[in-house]
C-alpha cells in the first residue's frame, strides 16, 4: 500500500516536472528582447532587398519570443545567434551591428551581402564568424579589435579594398583563442603577419589567392598549424625559402603553389608525419628531392612546374606528380650518369642558381644543352665555363670526378672557401681561373701544366700562386697561345676547338709573340683582306657622316680573329669593336652546346631553347593580365626577361595539342629559322617541355594593326595618318616581297592579314603568324594543299580548288590596302549583304569617285596632297584583288608602287670637307690620318703632350700595313 502511494507521488513529481520546467526554461532564455537588439535586427531586415526570404514577422518587436523569429537564436532576452548561410540574401548590413553584445556565432556565408562591412569591434563573446563568399568590398580598420574569444573568422571570397588592397592589423593577435583564420581571395596585400606564427591555439591558416608578398617568416618555424594554405598570390607571389614549414611538426596539408619559392626542399620534410597534402607546383624551387620525403606516405603531392634536378626517386605517396623539372631521368629509380652527378653537387655547392638549374636537364650533358658546358669528341665534359653569372657558394671537391676537365673558368662570381685539393688530380687540367672571387687560402699546389689565375681574391696570399708552366705535350695548347700569366684584365679564353660558342673568359687577344707574328699577318692579310676592306669602308662611312653632323665619334676597332688548327671549318672571327669592350657584329660557326654569360638560354641548331621556367617567370605564369590576343594556337602573352627584353610568347592551348597543330608548331620555327628580314617578326627562340609548346617573339609595343584600323576609339588610341599608313603598307609589301623571291627559298605565308601585321613604337610594320607557311616549289607553278587562312582574305582560286601560288599573298595584300584606304575589316557578318565582303564591294565603287572618296576612312584627315596617293593605292589594290590570278602583280611591283609614295629622295650637295682624310692616299696612310682627325675630336690637337702622334692600336693598322707591304 505504502509502494503504491510513494509511486503516485513520483507520477505527481514528474507531472511538475514535464509542466513548470519548460515554462521557466522558456522564460529564463527567450523572455522579452532587448530592444536595442531588436532594433538593429529591424535595421538588419530593412537593408535587405529581398527581405522576405527571412520570413521574419512583419509586426511584433519580440524576435526572442515565443515564438522566436527564424534564424535568430536568444538567452536571456539578448540575442545571440543569427545563422542565414546559404539563403541567397542581398544587400547592405547595418553599420551598428557589434551593437549586439551578447552575439556568439554569426553565420552570414555564401549570401550577396555587399558595401561596407560593419565593425566586429568590442564583440568579445562572439566565437564563431562566417563572413565568407559574399561582396562585401571594404573591411573597417578596427574589425579585430576585441575579438577576444573568437575561434573561427572567415571572411574569404569578399572584394575587400580592392583598389588598394589591405593588411590584417596586429588586434588580431589579441584572439589568442583563435583555432581557424581563412581569408582567400579577400585582396589582402603585402608579407605574411609575423604574429600568426605566435598564435598557440591557431591550427589552420588560409590565405590563397591573396597578394602576399615576402617569405613566411621565421616564426612559423614553432607553430602549432596543420593546415596552411599560401598558394596562388598575385603580384608576384611568395618567395624565399621553405625550409620553415620543415620545423612545423603539426603540418597535414600544405599548399604553396603559385608562387616564387626558391631554395631546394628541406632535407629534414620528413619529420612532418603528419603531413597527408603537400601542393609545391609553380615555384622555382631547386636541387634534388630528399629521400625524407620519397619515403612519406602522403595521399597526394604535387611537384610540377619546379626547377628539381637529379633522378626520380620511388614515392611512397599515393598520388604523385612532378612533370616539368629538370630531372636526369624520366622514370622513377634510375639514377644519374656519374658526369651529371658530379656537375649536381657542384651545382649544390653553388646553391643551385636558378639560370643554371633551368637548364641543366637530362642525363648527358654532351647530348642535352646544358649552359656553359663543353665537351670534347668523345662526349667527355672538357670545359666548364660560368663567368659573371653571380654565382655564390664553395667550389664542390665533385669536380674531381670529370676526369676529361680541361679548364674551368668562374671568374668575376661570389665564390669563397677554399679550392678543393683534390682537383689536383685532375691530369687533363691546364687552366683553373678564378678571378674576382673571394676564394681564401691557402691554394692548393697544382702542376707546372696548370695555369692558375687568382688575381682578385683578396683572401689568396700572393706568394701562394703557382708558377705557371708550359703544358705537357701530351695535352692540348693553351687557348691564351702563350705561357704567360694573364692578369685580371686579361683571362684566358676557353679553346675554340670545342664545340662551345662560349664567350671568353675576357679580352686577351689571341695573337701570337715573336716570331709567329708574320704568320698572323698572312692570316689577317690574306684570308680576311676583302672582309676587313668592306667592314673598314663602313666604318670610314659612319664616321664621316657623323662628323659632319658634328657628332663626336667614339670608335673601336676591327680584330680579326686568327684561324684556329683545331677548326676544320675555316671560318674566321671577325668582330667589330664599338671601343667600349662591347661586340657590334660577329660571325662564327654555330654550335649546338652555345653558352654566353648575359642570359641562359640555348643555343640550338640556330635556335635559342628557352625553359619553361623562364618563360612562365617572364609572363607571371601566363596571368591573364598579360595576355595579349588569343587565335586558334592559343593565347600570346607578354612578357620581360631577366635583363629587360620584352617578349611575346605565343602558348599553345593543351587541348588544341593536335597533329595540325604540331605541324604548325614547328613550321613556325623552321621558316621563321630560315628567314630574317626587318619586317618580318623575329623568332628569338622557343620551348618545348611535356605539353608545353611555346614560341618566343620580339615584343612588338603597339600591336596588331587591326587595333589601330578598326578598334582605335574603344582603345583610346590615335587613328593612323595616311602617312603612316602608306608607310605600313610599304613595310608589308617589302616583306611579303622577301619571302616570295628574294629568300633563298621562295615562301607563301597564306594567312597574311591585318592582325598578323604587328606594329613597333614608330609603327614600322613586321609580318607575324608563319604556322601556315608554305613552301612553294617554283614561283610558276601551284601547289594543291588544305585549305588555311581567313576569310575575307582568301584568294578565290585558293577556296574552291585549294591550290595556292604567290598570287594568294598578293590577293590578301590588296585586302588590307583596302582596309587601310575605309577602315572597314575584311568581312563583317554585321554590316549588310551589299558591303559584307569588303573586296567584292570595293571592286564595286572603287571607279566610281564619289562613291570611293565616301567609303574612305572617316579618320582620314583627308587633304588635297595625298588625294593622289589615296588614288594609287586604290588602284594597286584593285590589281592586286583580281580574280584571275596571272593578272595580279607580283609583289616587287607593289614595292615599286608604293616605295614613291613613302619615300624621297633628294640630292645634297657633296663638298670638299672630308674630315681631314685624303682618300687618295694608300689605305694605310688613309688609317692614319682617320687615327688623327678621331684624336682631334678628344683632344683638340694631333699630338699628345709630348708632341708624339698617338700610338696605333695594336693588331690595327700594323696588320694592314704589313699586308699592304707583302
Amino acid at each position: 500500500m505504502v509502494h503504491m502511494e510513494m509511486g503516485a507521488d513520483q507520477k505527481k513529481v514528474h507531472i511538475f516536472l514535464a509542466i513548470i520546467l519548460p515554462t521557466l526554461f522558456f522564460n529564463a532564455v527567450l523572455g522579452t528582447t532587448n530592444q536595442d537588439d531588436f532594433k538593429i535586427l529591424d535595421d538588419f531586415r530593412n537593408g535587405l532587398d529581398n527581405a522576405d526570404l527571412l520570413k521574419w514577422p512583419a509586426k511584433g518587436n519580440d524576435p526572442c519570443g515565443p515564438p522566436a523569429w527564424p534564424h535568430v537564436f536568444c538567452s536571456g532576452g539578448r540575442v545571440t545567434q543569427i545563422q542565414v548561410q546559404n539563403m541567397g540574401l542581398s544587400g547592405t548590413l547595418p553599420q551598428n551591428l557589434n551593437q549586439l553584445a551578447k552575439l556568439q556565432n554569426v553565420g552570414l556565408q555564401k549570401n550577396n551581402f555587399k558595401g561596407k562591412l560593419p565593425s566586429f569591434s568590442g564583440l568579445s563573446d562572439l566565437q564563431f564568424a562566417y563572413l565568407d563568399n559574399n561582396k562585401f568590398d571594404t573591411i573597417p580598420s578596427d574589425f579585430f579589435h576585441g575579438l577576444g574569444s573568437v575561434r573561427v573568422l572567415a571572411l574569404d571570397q569578399n572584394p575587400f579594398n580592392a583598389s588598394t588592397g589591405w593588411s590584417i592589423p596586429p588586434e588580431l593577435q589579441e584572439s589568442a583563442q583563435l583555432t581557424n583564420f581563412s581569408c582567400s581571395n579577400c585582396n589582402i596585400a603585402g608579407p605574411l603577419p609575423d604574429f600568426l606564427g605566435k598564435l598557440a591555439s591557431l591550427s589552420a591558416l588560409k590565405m590563397s589567392y591573396n597578394n602576399l608578398s615576402g617569405q613566411i617568416p621565421p616564426s612559423f618555424g614553432g607553430s602549432n598549424l596543420q593546415i596552411l594554405w599560401l598558394n596562388d598570390q598575385d603580384g608576384g607571389g611568395m618567395t624565399g625559402s621553405i625550409t620553415v614549414i620543415a620545423s612545423m611538426v603539426g603540418l597535414s596539408q600544405v599548399w604553396l603553389h603559385g608562387n616564387q619559392f626558391t631554395g631546394s626542399i628541406p632535407d629534414n620534410i620528413g619529420d612532418l608525419t603528419s603531413l597527408r597534402d603537400l601542393n609545391l607546383n609553380g615555384n622555382h624551387l631547386v636541387g634534388l628531392i630528399p629521400q625524407s620525403l620519397a619515403s612519406m606516405s602522403l595521399q597526394s603531392l604535387d611537384l610540377n612546374n619546379n626547377m628539381l634536378m637529379g633522378p626520380i626517386p620511388k614515392f611512397k605517396a599515393a598520388n604523385v606528380t612532378c612533370s616539368s623539372n629538370s630531372f636526369c631521368q624520366s622514370n622513377p629509380g634510375e639514377l644519374c650518369a656519374p658526369e651529371v652527378n658530379a656537375l649536381l653537387e657542384f651545382l649544390h655547392g653553388l646553391n643551385y642558381p636558378a639560370n643554371l638549374a633551368s637548364g641543366w636537364t637530362g642525363n648527358d650533358p654532351c647530348k642535352e644543352p646544358w649552359w656553359g658546358i663543353t665537351c670534347n669528341p668523345q662526349g667527355h665534359v672538357s670545359v666548364i665555363n660560368l663567368q659573371k653569372l653571380k654565382l655564390n657558394g664553395t667550389l664542390s671537391p665533385s669536380l674531381a670526378n670529370l676526369s676529361s676537365l680541361l679548364e674551368i673558368h668562374l671568374a668575376g662570381n661570389n665564390l669563397h672557401g677554399l679550392v678543393p685539393s683534390n682537383l689536383t688530380q685532375l691530369k687533363n687540367l691546364r687552366l683553373l681561373d678564378i678571378t674576382d672571387n673571394n676564394i681564401g687560402s691557402p691554394l692548393p699546389k697544382f702542376g707546372d701544366g696548370v695555369k692558375v689565375v687568382i688575381n682578385g681574391n683578396p683572401g689568396l696570399v700572393p706568394g701562394q700562386k703557382p708558377r705557371p708552366s708550359p703544358p705537357p705535350t701530351d695535352s692540348p695548347p693553351s687557348p691564351s697561345g702563350d705561357n704567360q700569366q694573364p692578369s685580371s684584365d686579361n683571362p684566358p679564353s676557353p679553346s675554340r676547338g670545342s664545340t662551345s660558342r662560349s664567350p671568353s673568359a675576357g679580352n686577351e687577344q689571341n695573337k701570337p709573340q715573336g716570331p709567329q707574328r708574320s704568320n698572323l699577318d698572312l692570316v689577317v692579310g690574306v684570308t680576311a683582306g676583302s672582309i676587313i676592306c668592306v667592314l673598314l669602308s663602313i666604318a670610314l662611312g659612319i664616321y664621316c657622316i657623323k662628323k659632319r653632323k658634328g657628332t663626336k665619334v667614339v670608335t673601336g676597332g676591327i680584330v680579326v680573329h686568327p684561324k684556329d688548327p683545331s677548326q676544320s671549318d675555316g671560318i674566321i672571327k671577325v668582330t667589330v669593336s664599338d671601343g667600349t669592350g662591347h661586340s657590334l657584329t660577329e660571325s662564327s660557326p654555330k654550335s649546338k652546346h652555345s653558352a654566353g654569360v648575359e642570359n641562359a638560354h640555348i643555343i640550338e641548331d640556330g635556335n635559342v631553347r628557352f625553359s619553361v621556367q623562364i618563360l612562365r617567370s617572364g609572363t607571371k605564369n601566363f596571368a591573364e593580365e598579360n595576355e595579349l590576343g588569343r587565335g586558334g594556337f592559343g593565347a600570346v602573352y607578354k612578357g620581360v626577361l631577366e635583363d629587360g627584353t620584352q617578349i611575346a610568347v605565343k602558348r599553345m592551348e593543351a587541348g588544341t595539342i593536335t597533329s595540325k597543330a604540331l605541324e604548325e608548331f614547328q613550321a613556325e620555327i623552321e621558316v621563321l629559322s630560315k628567314v630574317r628580314h626587318r619586317h618580318l617578326v623575329s623568332l628569338l627562340g622557343y620551348s618545348i617541355e611535356g605539353n608545353e609548346r611555346l614560341l618566343v617573339y620580339e615584343y612588338m609595343n603597339q600591336g596588331a594593326l587591326s587595333r589601330h584600323l578598326f578598334r582605335w576609339k574603344n582603345l583610346n588610341l590615335e587613328p593612323l595618318s595616311w602617312t603612316r599608313r602608306l608607310s605600313i603598307a610599304l613595310d608589308v609589301a617589302r616583306s611579303v616581297e622577301y619571302l616570295h623571291s628574294l629568300a633563298h627559298r621562295s615562301f607563301i605565308h597564306r594567312d597574311l592579314k591585318s592582325a598578323n601585321i604587328l606594329l613597333d613604337d614608330c609603327f614600322r610594320a613586321k609580318v607575324a603568324d608563319f604556322g601556315l607557311v608554305k613552301l612553294a616549289p617554283d614561283r610558276e607553278m601551284s601547289v594543291a594543299t588544305k585549305l588555311a587562312g581567313t576569310f575575307g582574305y582568301l584568294a578565290p582560286e585558293y577556296a574552291v580548288t585549294g591550290k595556292i601560288t604567290t598570287k594568294v599573298d598578293v590577293f590578301s595584300f590588296g585586302v588590307v590596302l583596302m582596309e587601310l584606304l575605309t577602315g572597314l575589316v575584311a568581312l563583317d557578318e554585321q554590316r549588310s549583304e551589299e558591303n559584307r565582303y569588303l573586296a567584292e564591294w570595293f571592286w564595286q565603287i572603287k571607279s566610281d569617285k564619289e562613291k570611293f572618296i565616301a567609303s574612305l576612312d572617316p579618320a582620314l584627315d583627308m587633304k588635297e596632297d595625298i588625294d593622289n596617293s589615296v588614288f594609287t593605292v586604290a588602284e594597286l589594290a584593285g590589281h592586286c584583288t583580281a580574280r584571275d590570278p596571272n593578272h595580279r602583280p607580283e609583289m616587287g611591283h607593289a614595292v615599286n608602287v608604293l616605295s614613291p609614295l613613302v619615300e624621297t629622295w633628294t640630292p645634297v650637295e657633296d663638298t670638299d670637307e672630308h674630315g681631314g682624310i685624303d682618300y687618295s692616299l694608300p689605305l694605310p696612310q688613309m688609317l692614319k690620318g682617320w687615327q688623327e682627325e678621331e684624336t682631334k675630336d678628344f683632344t683638340g690637337s694631333s699630338q699628345d703632350s709630348k708632341g708624339s702622334i698617338p700610338a696605333k692600336p695594336a693588331g690595327f693598322a700594323d696588320s694592314f700595313t704589313s699586308t699592304d707591304a707583302r
